[in-house]
């Protein structure tokens, strides 16, 4: 950190060469306004200096130098600066601190000890590290995204993705968009738009950010028809409410809510075997469960499209475990009109997307654990998380105790569903809200929770490859200094 030395010197006004200084001038004249001689360091100064080498290389040096003036122009506006001046140690300070705080903005690694397993504000499902080292290469350089290297012309995007999917699900043809919401939208605006969908009331959901079922529909030019009840829907109920204008009828996923108690839903297999050859089925399956054990009551894909729904949508990652993506699976005919849209452009993944799809589902297909996402892993293997327990306690005995939790799945896939999972509740002392704010400003912030006014860092969640690390910083945070003998003085 510069000094003081460093500082830029103050100005001096000198007489002219060959007159002295007029002592008969008044001494406001004879003297510099004391405003006029304070200044502050010039921004490439600033730039300069070692303690900006970091955030610069961190943050960029446009956003660095943003940070120095903003910093300086509010400096300039304040009043203890107009009346006392500011110390180049305190204006590095402030300008550290305002860049700290955009560094905390950056995307950055965090350890996730929250207990949801597909945490939306934490990324949603982390990928296995072997599957993106084996696509690196491949999305390094070039590769042969839109070229049919049989012809040497332009091929589709797809890949393998659409054989693997039918094999996985059964589904004539599949396509692969940015994410579920997308899967939808697409879906309703070219089977849909101008004509009537049927769901639902106990299916008209609001997930995270807004995201509405009303609303896309609108968007989308389609009319929505509402049937049942909240409680109660029947497949009657769907096919009574059938017209000439009647597109679609859309299932849709309870993603975030379950409804107990005096309930009825239609077997999904009756309503399409009832519905006139003019109206598609569509479900809303969201999670992308397929071949997954940990969930028994969750309609799968590949059931959905066994019982008859003409299209299914669904998340890539979510329970899948692939990147974040759309998928909608079901009839070829159907496929390759939504294919043929103009969104489809827009909705379009990255080969990144593509290829990361296509390696997990041939993994997934040959049943390697390269091919299962966080939920399977994690729930397939509970001996792990107590490992992780025990880890942790023979690092750090007296700044934990073991308590019983649960995890859940999250990210709007199995909202009814609740897992055992071993936690460590925190012994500090400091207030609960404190510590997690100290957990989440450490270098690899730690998220966790609160519950009875205890910090608790539920074993579900952490990844083997983090326990290193998670101890090393844990054990910076919880633990007291030692005490240095040879520091100490001893009293008279």
């Amino acid at each position: 950190m510069p000094n003081s030395s460093h500082a830029p010197a103050i100005p001096h006004r000198q007489p002219a060469s060959g007159t002295a200084a007029d002592d008969s001038l008044p001494d406001s004249q004879q003297q510099p306004n004391q405003q006029q001689t304070r200044r502050l360091p010039q921004v490439e100064q600033l730039l300069q200096q070692p303690f900006l080498a970091g955030f610069i290389e961190a943050l960029s040096r446009p956003l660095v130098t943003q940070a120095v003036r903003d910093t300086l122009s509010e400096l300039r506006q304040s009043e203890d600066f107009r009346q006392h001046d500011v110390a180049p140690g305190q204006i590095e300070a402030l300008i550290a601190k305002r860049c700290q705080q955009q560094l905390r903005q950056r995307q950055t690694r965090v350890i996730n000890a929250t207990g949801t397993l597909v945490h939306t504000n934490l990324g949603r499902s982390p990928l296995s590290a072997d599957l993106w080292d084996e696509v690196r290469d491949l999305n390094t350089g070039y590769n042969n995204l839109e070229l049919d290297l049989a012809t040497g012309k332009r091929g589709g995007r797809k890949g393998l993705i659409a054989p693997l999917l039918r094999c996985l699900t059964q589904a004539e043809d599949s396509l692969v968009v940015n994410n579920n919401a997308a899967s939808l939208f697409l879906l309703l605006q070219e089977v849909a738009k101008g004509r009537e969908v049927i769901v639902s009331r106990g299916e008209q959901i609001q997930i995270g950010g807004g995201f509405r079922i009303p609303d896309i529909l609108a968007l989308s030019g389609a009319k929505l028809v509402e049937v049942g009840t909240t409680n109660i829907t029947t497949a009657k109920d769907y096919l009574d409410a059938i017209t000439d204008q009647t597109a679609l009828v859309l299932m849709v996923h309870r993603s975030n809510f379950a409804i107990r108690g005096f309930t009825e839903s239609p077997d999904i297999g009756e309503v399409a075997r009832a519905l006139p050859e003019h109206v598609v089925l569509a479900v809303d399956q969201g999670s992308g469960l397929t071949t997954e054990e940990f969930a028994p009551d969750e309609t799968s894909v590949r059931q959905y499209i066994k019982a008859g729904a003409d299209l299914v949508c669904y998340s890539g990652d979510k329970l899948l475990g692939g990147p974040q993506s759309g998928i909608i699976s079901g009839r070829s005919d159907l496929i390759k009109r939504l294919e043929k849209h103009p969104m489809m452009r827009t909705f379009r993944p990255s080969r990144i997307v593509y290829s990361l799809l296509e390696r997990l589902l041939i993994h997934k297909l040959n049943k390697s654990p390269i091919g299962e996402g966080i939920a399977q892993r994690t729930l397939s293997n509970p001996a792990a998380m107590q490992a992780r327990a025990s880890q942790l306690m023979a690092a750090l005995p007296s700044c934990f105790v073991p308590v019983p939790a649960q995890l859940v799945v999250g990210g709007g896939t199995l909202p009814d569903e609740f897992y055992p999972a071993p936690a460590l509740e925190c012994t500090d002392p400091r207030p609960a809200q404190q510590l997690l704010d100290a957990l989440r400003e450490l270098p690899v912030p730690v998220i966790a929770t609160v519950r009875q006014q205890k910090v608790l860092l539920n074993m579900a969640t952490l990844l083997p490859t983090e326990m290193e690390l998670l101890i090393a910083q844990l054990r910076e945070l919880l633990l007291p200094a030692p005490f240095n003998a040879t520091n100490a003085t001893e009293e008279p």
